[in-house]
């Protein structure tokens, strides 16, 4: 079983952009979503994907997660599928002292959320943080994606 370690934060001006290595646009919807567990299909730029996560665990730090490459086409098929609004982001990669963070910049509902996660491979790992980094909302569900397409940013 794969568990993803997570942690999360708000970004404080866009240095981030001029950082990354790498971005992609993302259009994510969720097919299904029932106690704490979701499942998310998404385009990343030319590749389709579909998700099965668990509930968060350990205050939102961690939870399971599979994740399958699909056809781009069956990907957008089941997009129509999805309820509630769907995730429209650019995501940026930053490397950063030797860790990776993805800087997600909203759009739509969600213009003017920017958030930053890094994985981590344990739950005690160190890292340090880049300058563009502010407080921290992992375990705030409120900034899951899944919330987003229910409860938008513009809404808060």
């Amino acid at each position: 079983m794969a568990i993803e370690i997570e942690r999360k934060f708000l970004v404080t001006d866009d240095i981030y952009k001029s950082m990354a290595h790498h971005s992609d646009r993302i259009a994510q919807g969720y097919v299904c979503r029932q106690s704490g567990n979701s499942t998310r299909v998404r385009v990343r730029g030319e590749k389709g994907y579909l998700t099965i996560k668990g509930p968060s665990l350990d205050g939102g730090l961690s939870r399971f997660e599979w994740e399958k490459e699909i056809p781009v086409n069956e990907a957008w098929d089941l997009m129509k599928l999805c309820h509630g609004a769907t995730i429209d982001k650019t995501r940026y990669l930053v490397d950063y002292k030797g860790h990776t963070f993805e800087v997600d910049e909203f759009y739509g509902d969600n213009e003017g959320l920017v958030v930053a996660e890094i994985e981590l491979n344990d739950k005690e790992e160190d890292f340090e943080l880049p300058p563009f980094i502010g407080k921290e909302v992992t375990g705030d569900s409120k900034y899951y994606n899944s919330s987003l397409t229910r409860f938008p940013y513009k809404c808060w």
